[in-house]
């Protein structure tokens, strides 16, 4: 049986494609029904899909694919009325498409009794594994639920769920919202294998999705297999529920979390603002900085000096997956004042809220039902209007004030950049409640962000930079140790993790996950050498993420930067992107460099940047397809041979490597020779000049 996806000729009994994963014509027990994507997918979906279609088109993305398939269905399919079970199927695709475009998923494919679905493309994610995740936890806990309302009349429904985590080729993304793409290796087929060997009503992921979700979610070993198509067995874990960690930091905390390094200045000026808000004069405090700089790392540390001090702590912490969640920041610093947990019973809750808002002050009690509303544990299911916005406004405002009047109080807003706009709005109504209160508003964020709250005498902003050359030593110490072996890896990892201390973490931990290191921490040895540092997973969806949110222009200047190399001066730029507009160029330019992917490092004769980052370069650089690298490196080699004119015998190596990127080897040949007789005339003037005995 011949794919209708790629091509490719598989077993007439099969299901999916072994190569793209694709299903094959006939494999479902129900007829497949075509569905129009725009039919199902939420507007605001739709519309960020295709508004920036264009610039996703034709690259690399590392994401999570999801398969859902349910079991025996062409057993069921025969036991009823083809009515009852398009009925079934209907509910079926529903609760799935719920959970799946819940966190910003998308359905690729409707597989007649099952979907695939994508996380992180086309709407990239620096969490796609985690989003997949909680997607299938939801659709397997809402169709359990649904499949015992149909157990009373005979029907016996279960699905089974498979996740990989691998990288894909982004295609042509269609007016319907259908992506095309090219699975890379065993990605697509993996996710579908893997659906495969799962029991029914149960989710199974593989090694790559274990990783990047490690502490997020609860995981159980189910394994070796051995799997169609792959030579060698592959390592299944069983997805059984969400797990404790809520935050990075949470995650790493597992491991055990390193020594805060290189942060005393930092840390010293925070001092000093809790010390006046503590005086009654209070304060609100912005940590800016890049992913991964240690913003959050800074804060905890902060945290516990005030929690050590008997400061009361109230904190939300703001996921990525909830920043389209309304009032998702505000319930859960709701629930951090009324110290309550999600796992708490809906009647605890209740009562907890009620006893504690009238031992605070009895004229708090009107505002219990809001309160509980908020929390999801309410009696209505109104939706937020602006009369409740304004009176829950005024509820944060008088809770503030109390609590601020019993105890002087730390209140921490974490990764304030996910937050979602409702409670954008309640929390600059809280910076501004602070004045005269024994109270610290602190949050953090990341530089493309522009909270509303910022501004004011009582407002100060802390620029996070990464960290210096001693300070990315002393952490590198820490992580690696002082084995001999280890100290020109350490040099390796400075060079390309920039003073970055998650990226040094991540590196090091992917090191130690690929068998090169071994050992515990601090005290590792080299097992294997170490021929070129890969780029872990986490960190290139981070960054990849960062790059998808640029507009079109920017993002293309992006990558013919990250082509030319870690430094470009502007002329060769404008040749090599093709924005040929200087006005088009300029605004490029300035975006990249106000949100920390670039900086200018000269300006004469020419303005001159380079990458902020060597990371942000190398993921640039790798998401896109080679056949565009080649176009990109060839207009380099162009652009240098026009521009260099005069320095044409300086810049020979370089035009040289340019043009064996592209494939053009016979101008590379050319220029390698060119080069080498620079070098033998310099090397013959060099030894006219040596003066004689």
């Amino acid at each position: 049986m011949r794919c209708p996806h790629c091509r490719h000729e598989s077993d007439e009994s099969a299901r999916f494609c072994a190569r793209c994963g694709a299903p094959l014509g006939g494999a479902s027990g129900a007829p497949a029904r075509p569905r129009d994507a725009r039919a199902y997918t939420p507007r605001h979906l739709a519309e960020k899909i295709l508004t920036t279609r264009s610039a996703l088109e034709g690259e690399r993305k590392h994401l999570s694919i999801l398969f859902v398939d349910v079991v025996d269905s062409m057993r069921l399919a025969e036991k009823l009325d083809a009515e009852e079970w398009h009925r079934v199927l209907d509910r079926v695709f529903e609760i799935l498409a719920a959970a799946i475009h819940g966190v910003e998923g998308t359905i690729n494919q409707f597989t007649g009794d099952g979907v695939m679905a994508l996380f992180g493309a086309p709407i990239a994610h620096e969490d796609h594994a985690r989003r997949a995740c909680q997607a299938a936890l939801a659709a397997r806990d809402t169709l359990r639920a649904y499949a015992e309302t149909l157990r009373p009349r005979g029907i016996s429904l279960a699905v089974r769920m498979g996740i990989n985590s691998d990288e894909v080729v982004v295609g042509k993304i269609g007016d319907d919202l259908r992506m095309d793409y090219t699975a890379q290796g065993q990605s697509v087929g993996l996710a579908a294998r893997v659906q495969q060997l799962a029991e029914p009503g149960t989710v199974l992921v593989t090694e790559s999705t274990a990783r990047l979700v490690e502490g997020f979610c609860m995981l159980a070993d189910a394994g070796m297999h051995s799997v169609k198509g792959i030579s060698a067995p592959i390592h299944v874990l069983e997805l059984c529920a969400i797990g404790p960690a809520r935050t990075r930091l949470d995650a790493a905390a597992r491991r055990g979390l390193t020594r805060l390094i290189g942060r005393d200045t930092e840390l010293a000026w925070l001092e000093s603002i809790l010390a006046r808000s503590m005086a009654s004069d209070g304060q609100v405090v912005g940590v800016v900085g890049e992913a991964g700089v240690g913003k959050s790392r800074l804060c905890l540390e902060l945290a516990r000096r005030c929690v050590a001090r008997g400061v009361a702590l109230y904190e939300a912490h703001c996921p990525a997956h909830a920043a389209t969640v309304p009032r998702f920041a505000i319930r859960d610093l709701l629930r951090s004042f009324l110290g309550l947990s999600q796992t708490d019973e809906v009647d605890v809750m209740r009562r907890s809220v009620a006893e504690q808002l009238a031992a605070l002050d009895a004229g708090l009690a009107d505002a219990v039902p809001l309160v509980l509303d908020v929390l999801g544990v309410g009696d209505g299911a109104a939706a937020p209007s602006a009369r409740s916005t304004a009176d829950l406004a005024g509820f944060l405002r008088r809770l503030l004030r109390l609590r601020s009047v019993a105890q002087p109080t730390l209140v921490l807003i974490d990764d304030a950049h996910w937050m979602d706009p409702a409670s954008h709005e309640l929390v600059r109504e809280l910076a501004a409640a602070v004045r005269g209160t024994r109270t610290l508003l602190l949050t953090n964020f990341r530089p493309e962000h522009r909270p509303a709250w910022t501004g004011g005498s009582h407002y100060h902003q802390l620029a996070l930079s990464p960290l210096g050359a001693e300070a990315a030593r002393e952490l590198l110490d820490e992580l690696l140790g002082s084995h001999g072996a280890v100290s020109g890896l350490a040099a390796s990892i400075l060079e390309r993790t920039g003073g970055n201390p998650f990226f040094t973490e991540e590196v090091v931990q992917a090191l130690v996950g690929a068998g090169n290191l071994v050992g515990e921490r601090g005290a590792y040895r080299l097992a294997t050498p170490v021929e070129a540092l890969a780029l872990p997973a986490t960190v290139q969806a981070l960054l990849a993420s960062r790059v998808d949110r640029l507009g079109e222009v920017a993002k293309q200047v992006l990558q013919a930067a990250a082509v030319i190399g870690k430094q470009f001066d502007e002329p060769l730029l404008r040749v090599a992107s093709g924005v040929a507009a200087p006005r088009e160029l300029d605004a490029a330019l300035a975006d990249l460099e106000d949100l920390d992917f670039i900086r200018l490092v000269g300006l004469s004769p020419h303005p001159e940047y380079a990458f902020k980052h060597p990371l942000m370069a190398d993921v640039a650089y790798r998401s896109q397809l080679g056949e565009r690298r080649a176009q990109l490196h060839a207009a380099v080699a162009t652009a240098l041979e026009k521009l260099r004119a005069d320095r044409l015998g300086e810049y020979a190596s370089l035009i040289a490597h340019h043009w064996e990127a592209s494939g053009m080897r016979f101008e590379a040949s050319r220029w390698k020779r060119r080069a080498a007789l620079n070098v033998a005339n310099i090397k013959i003037g060099q030894h006219r000049r040596r003066p004689r005995p």
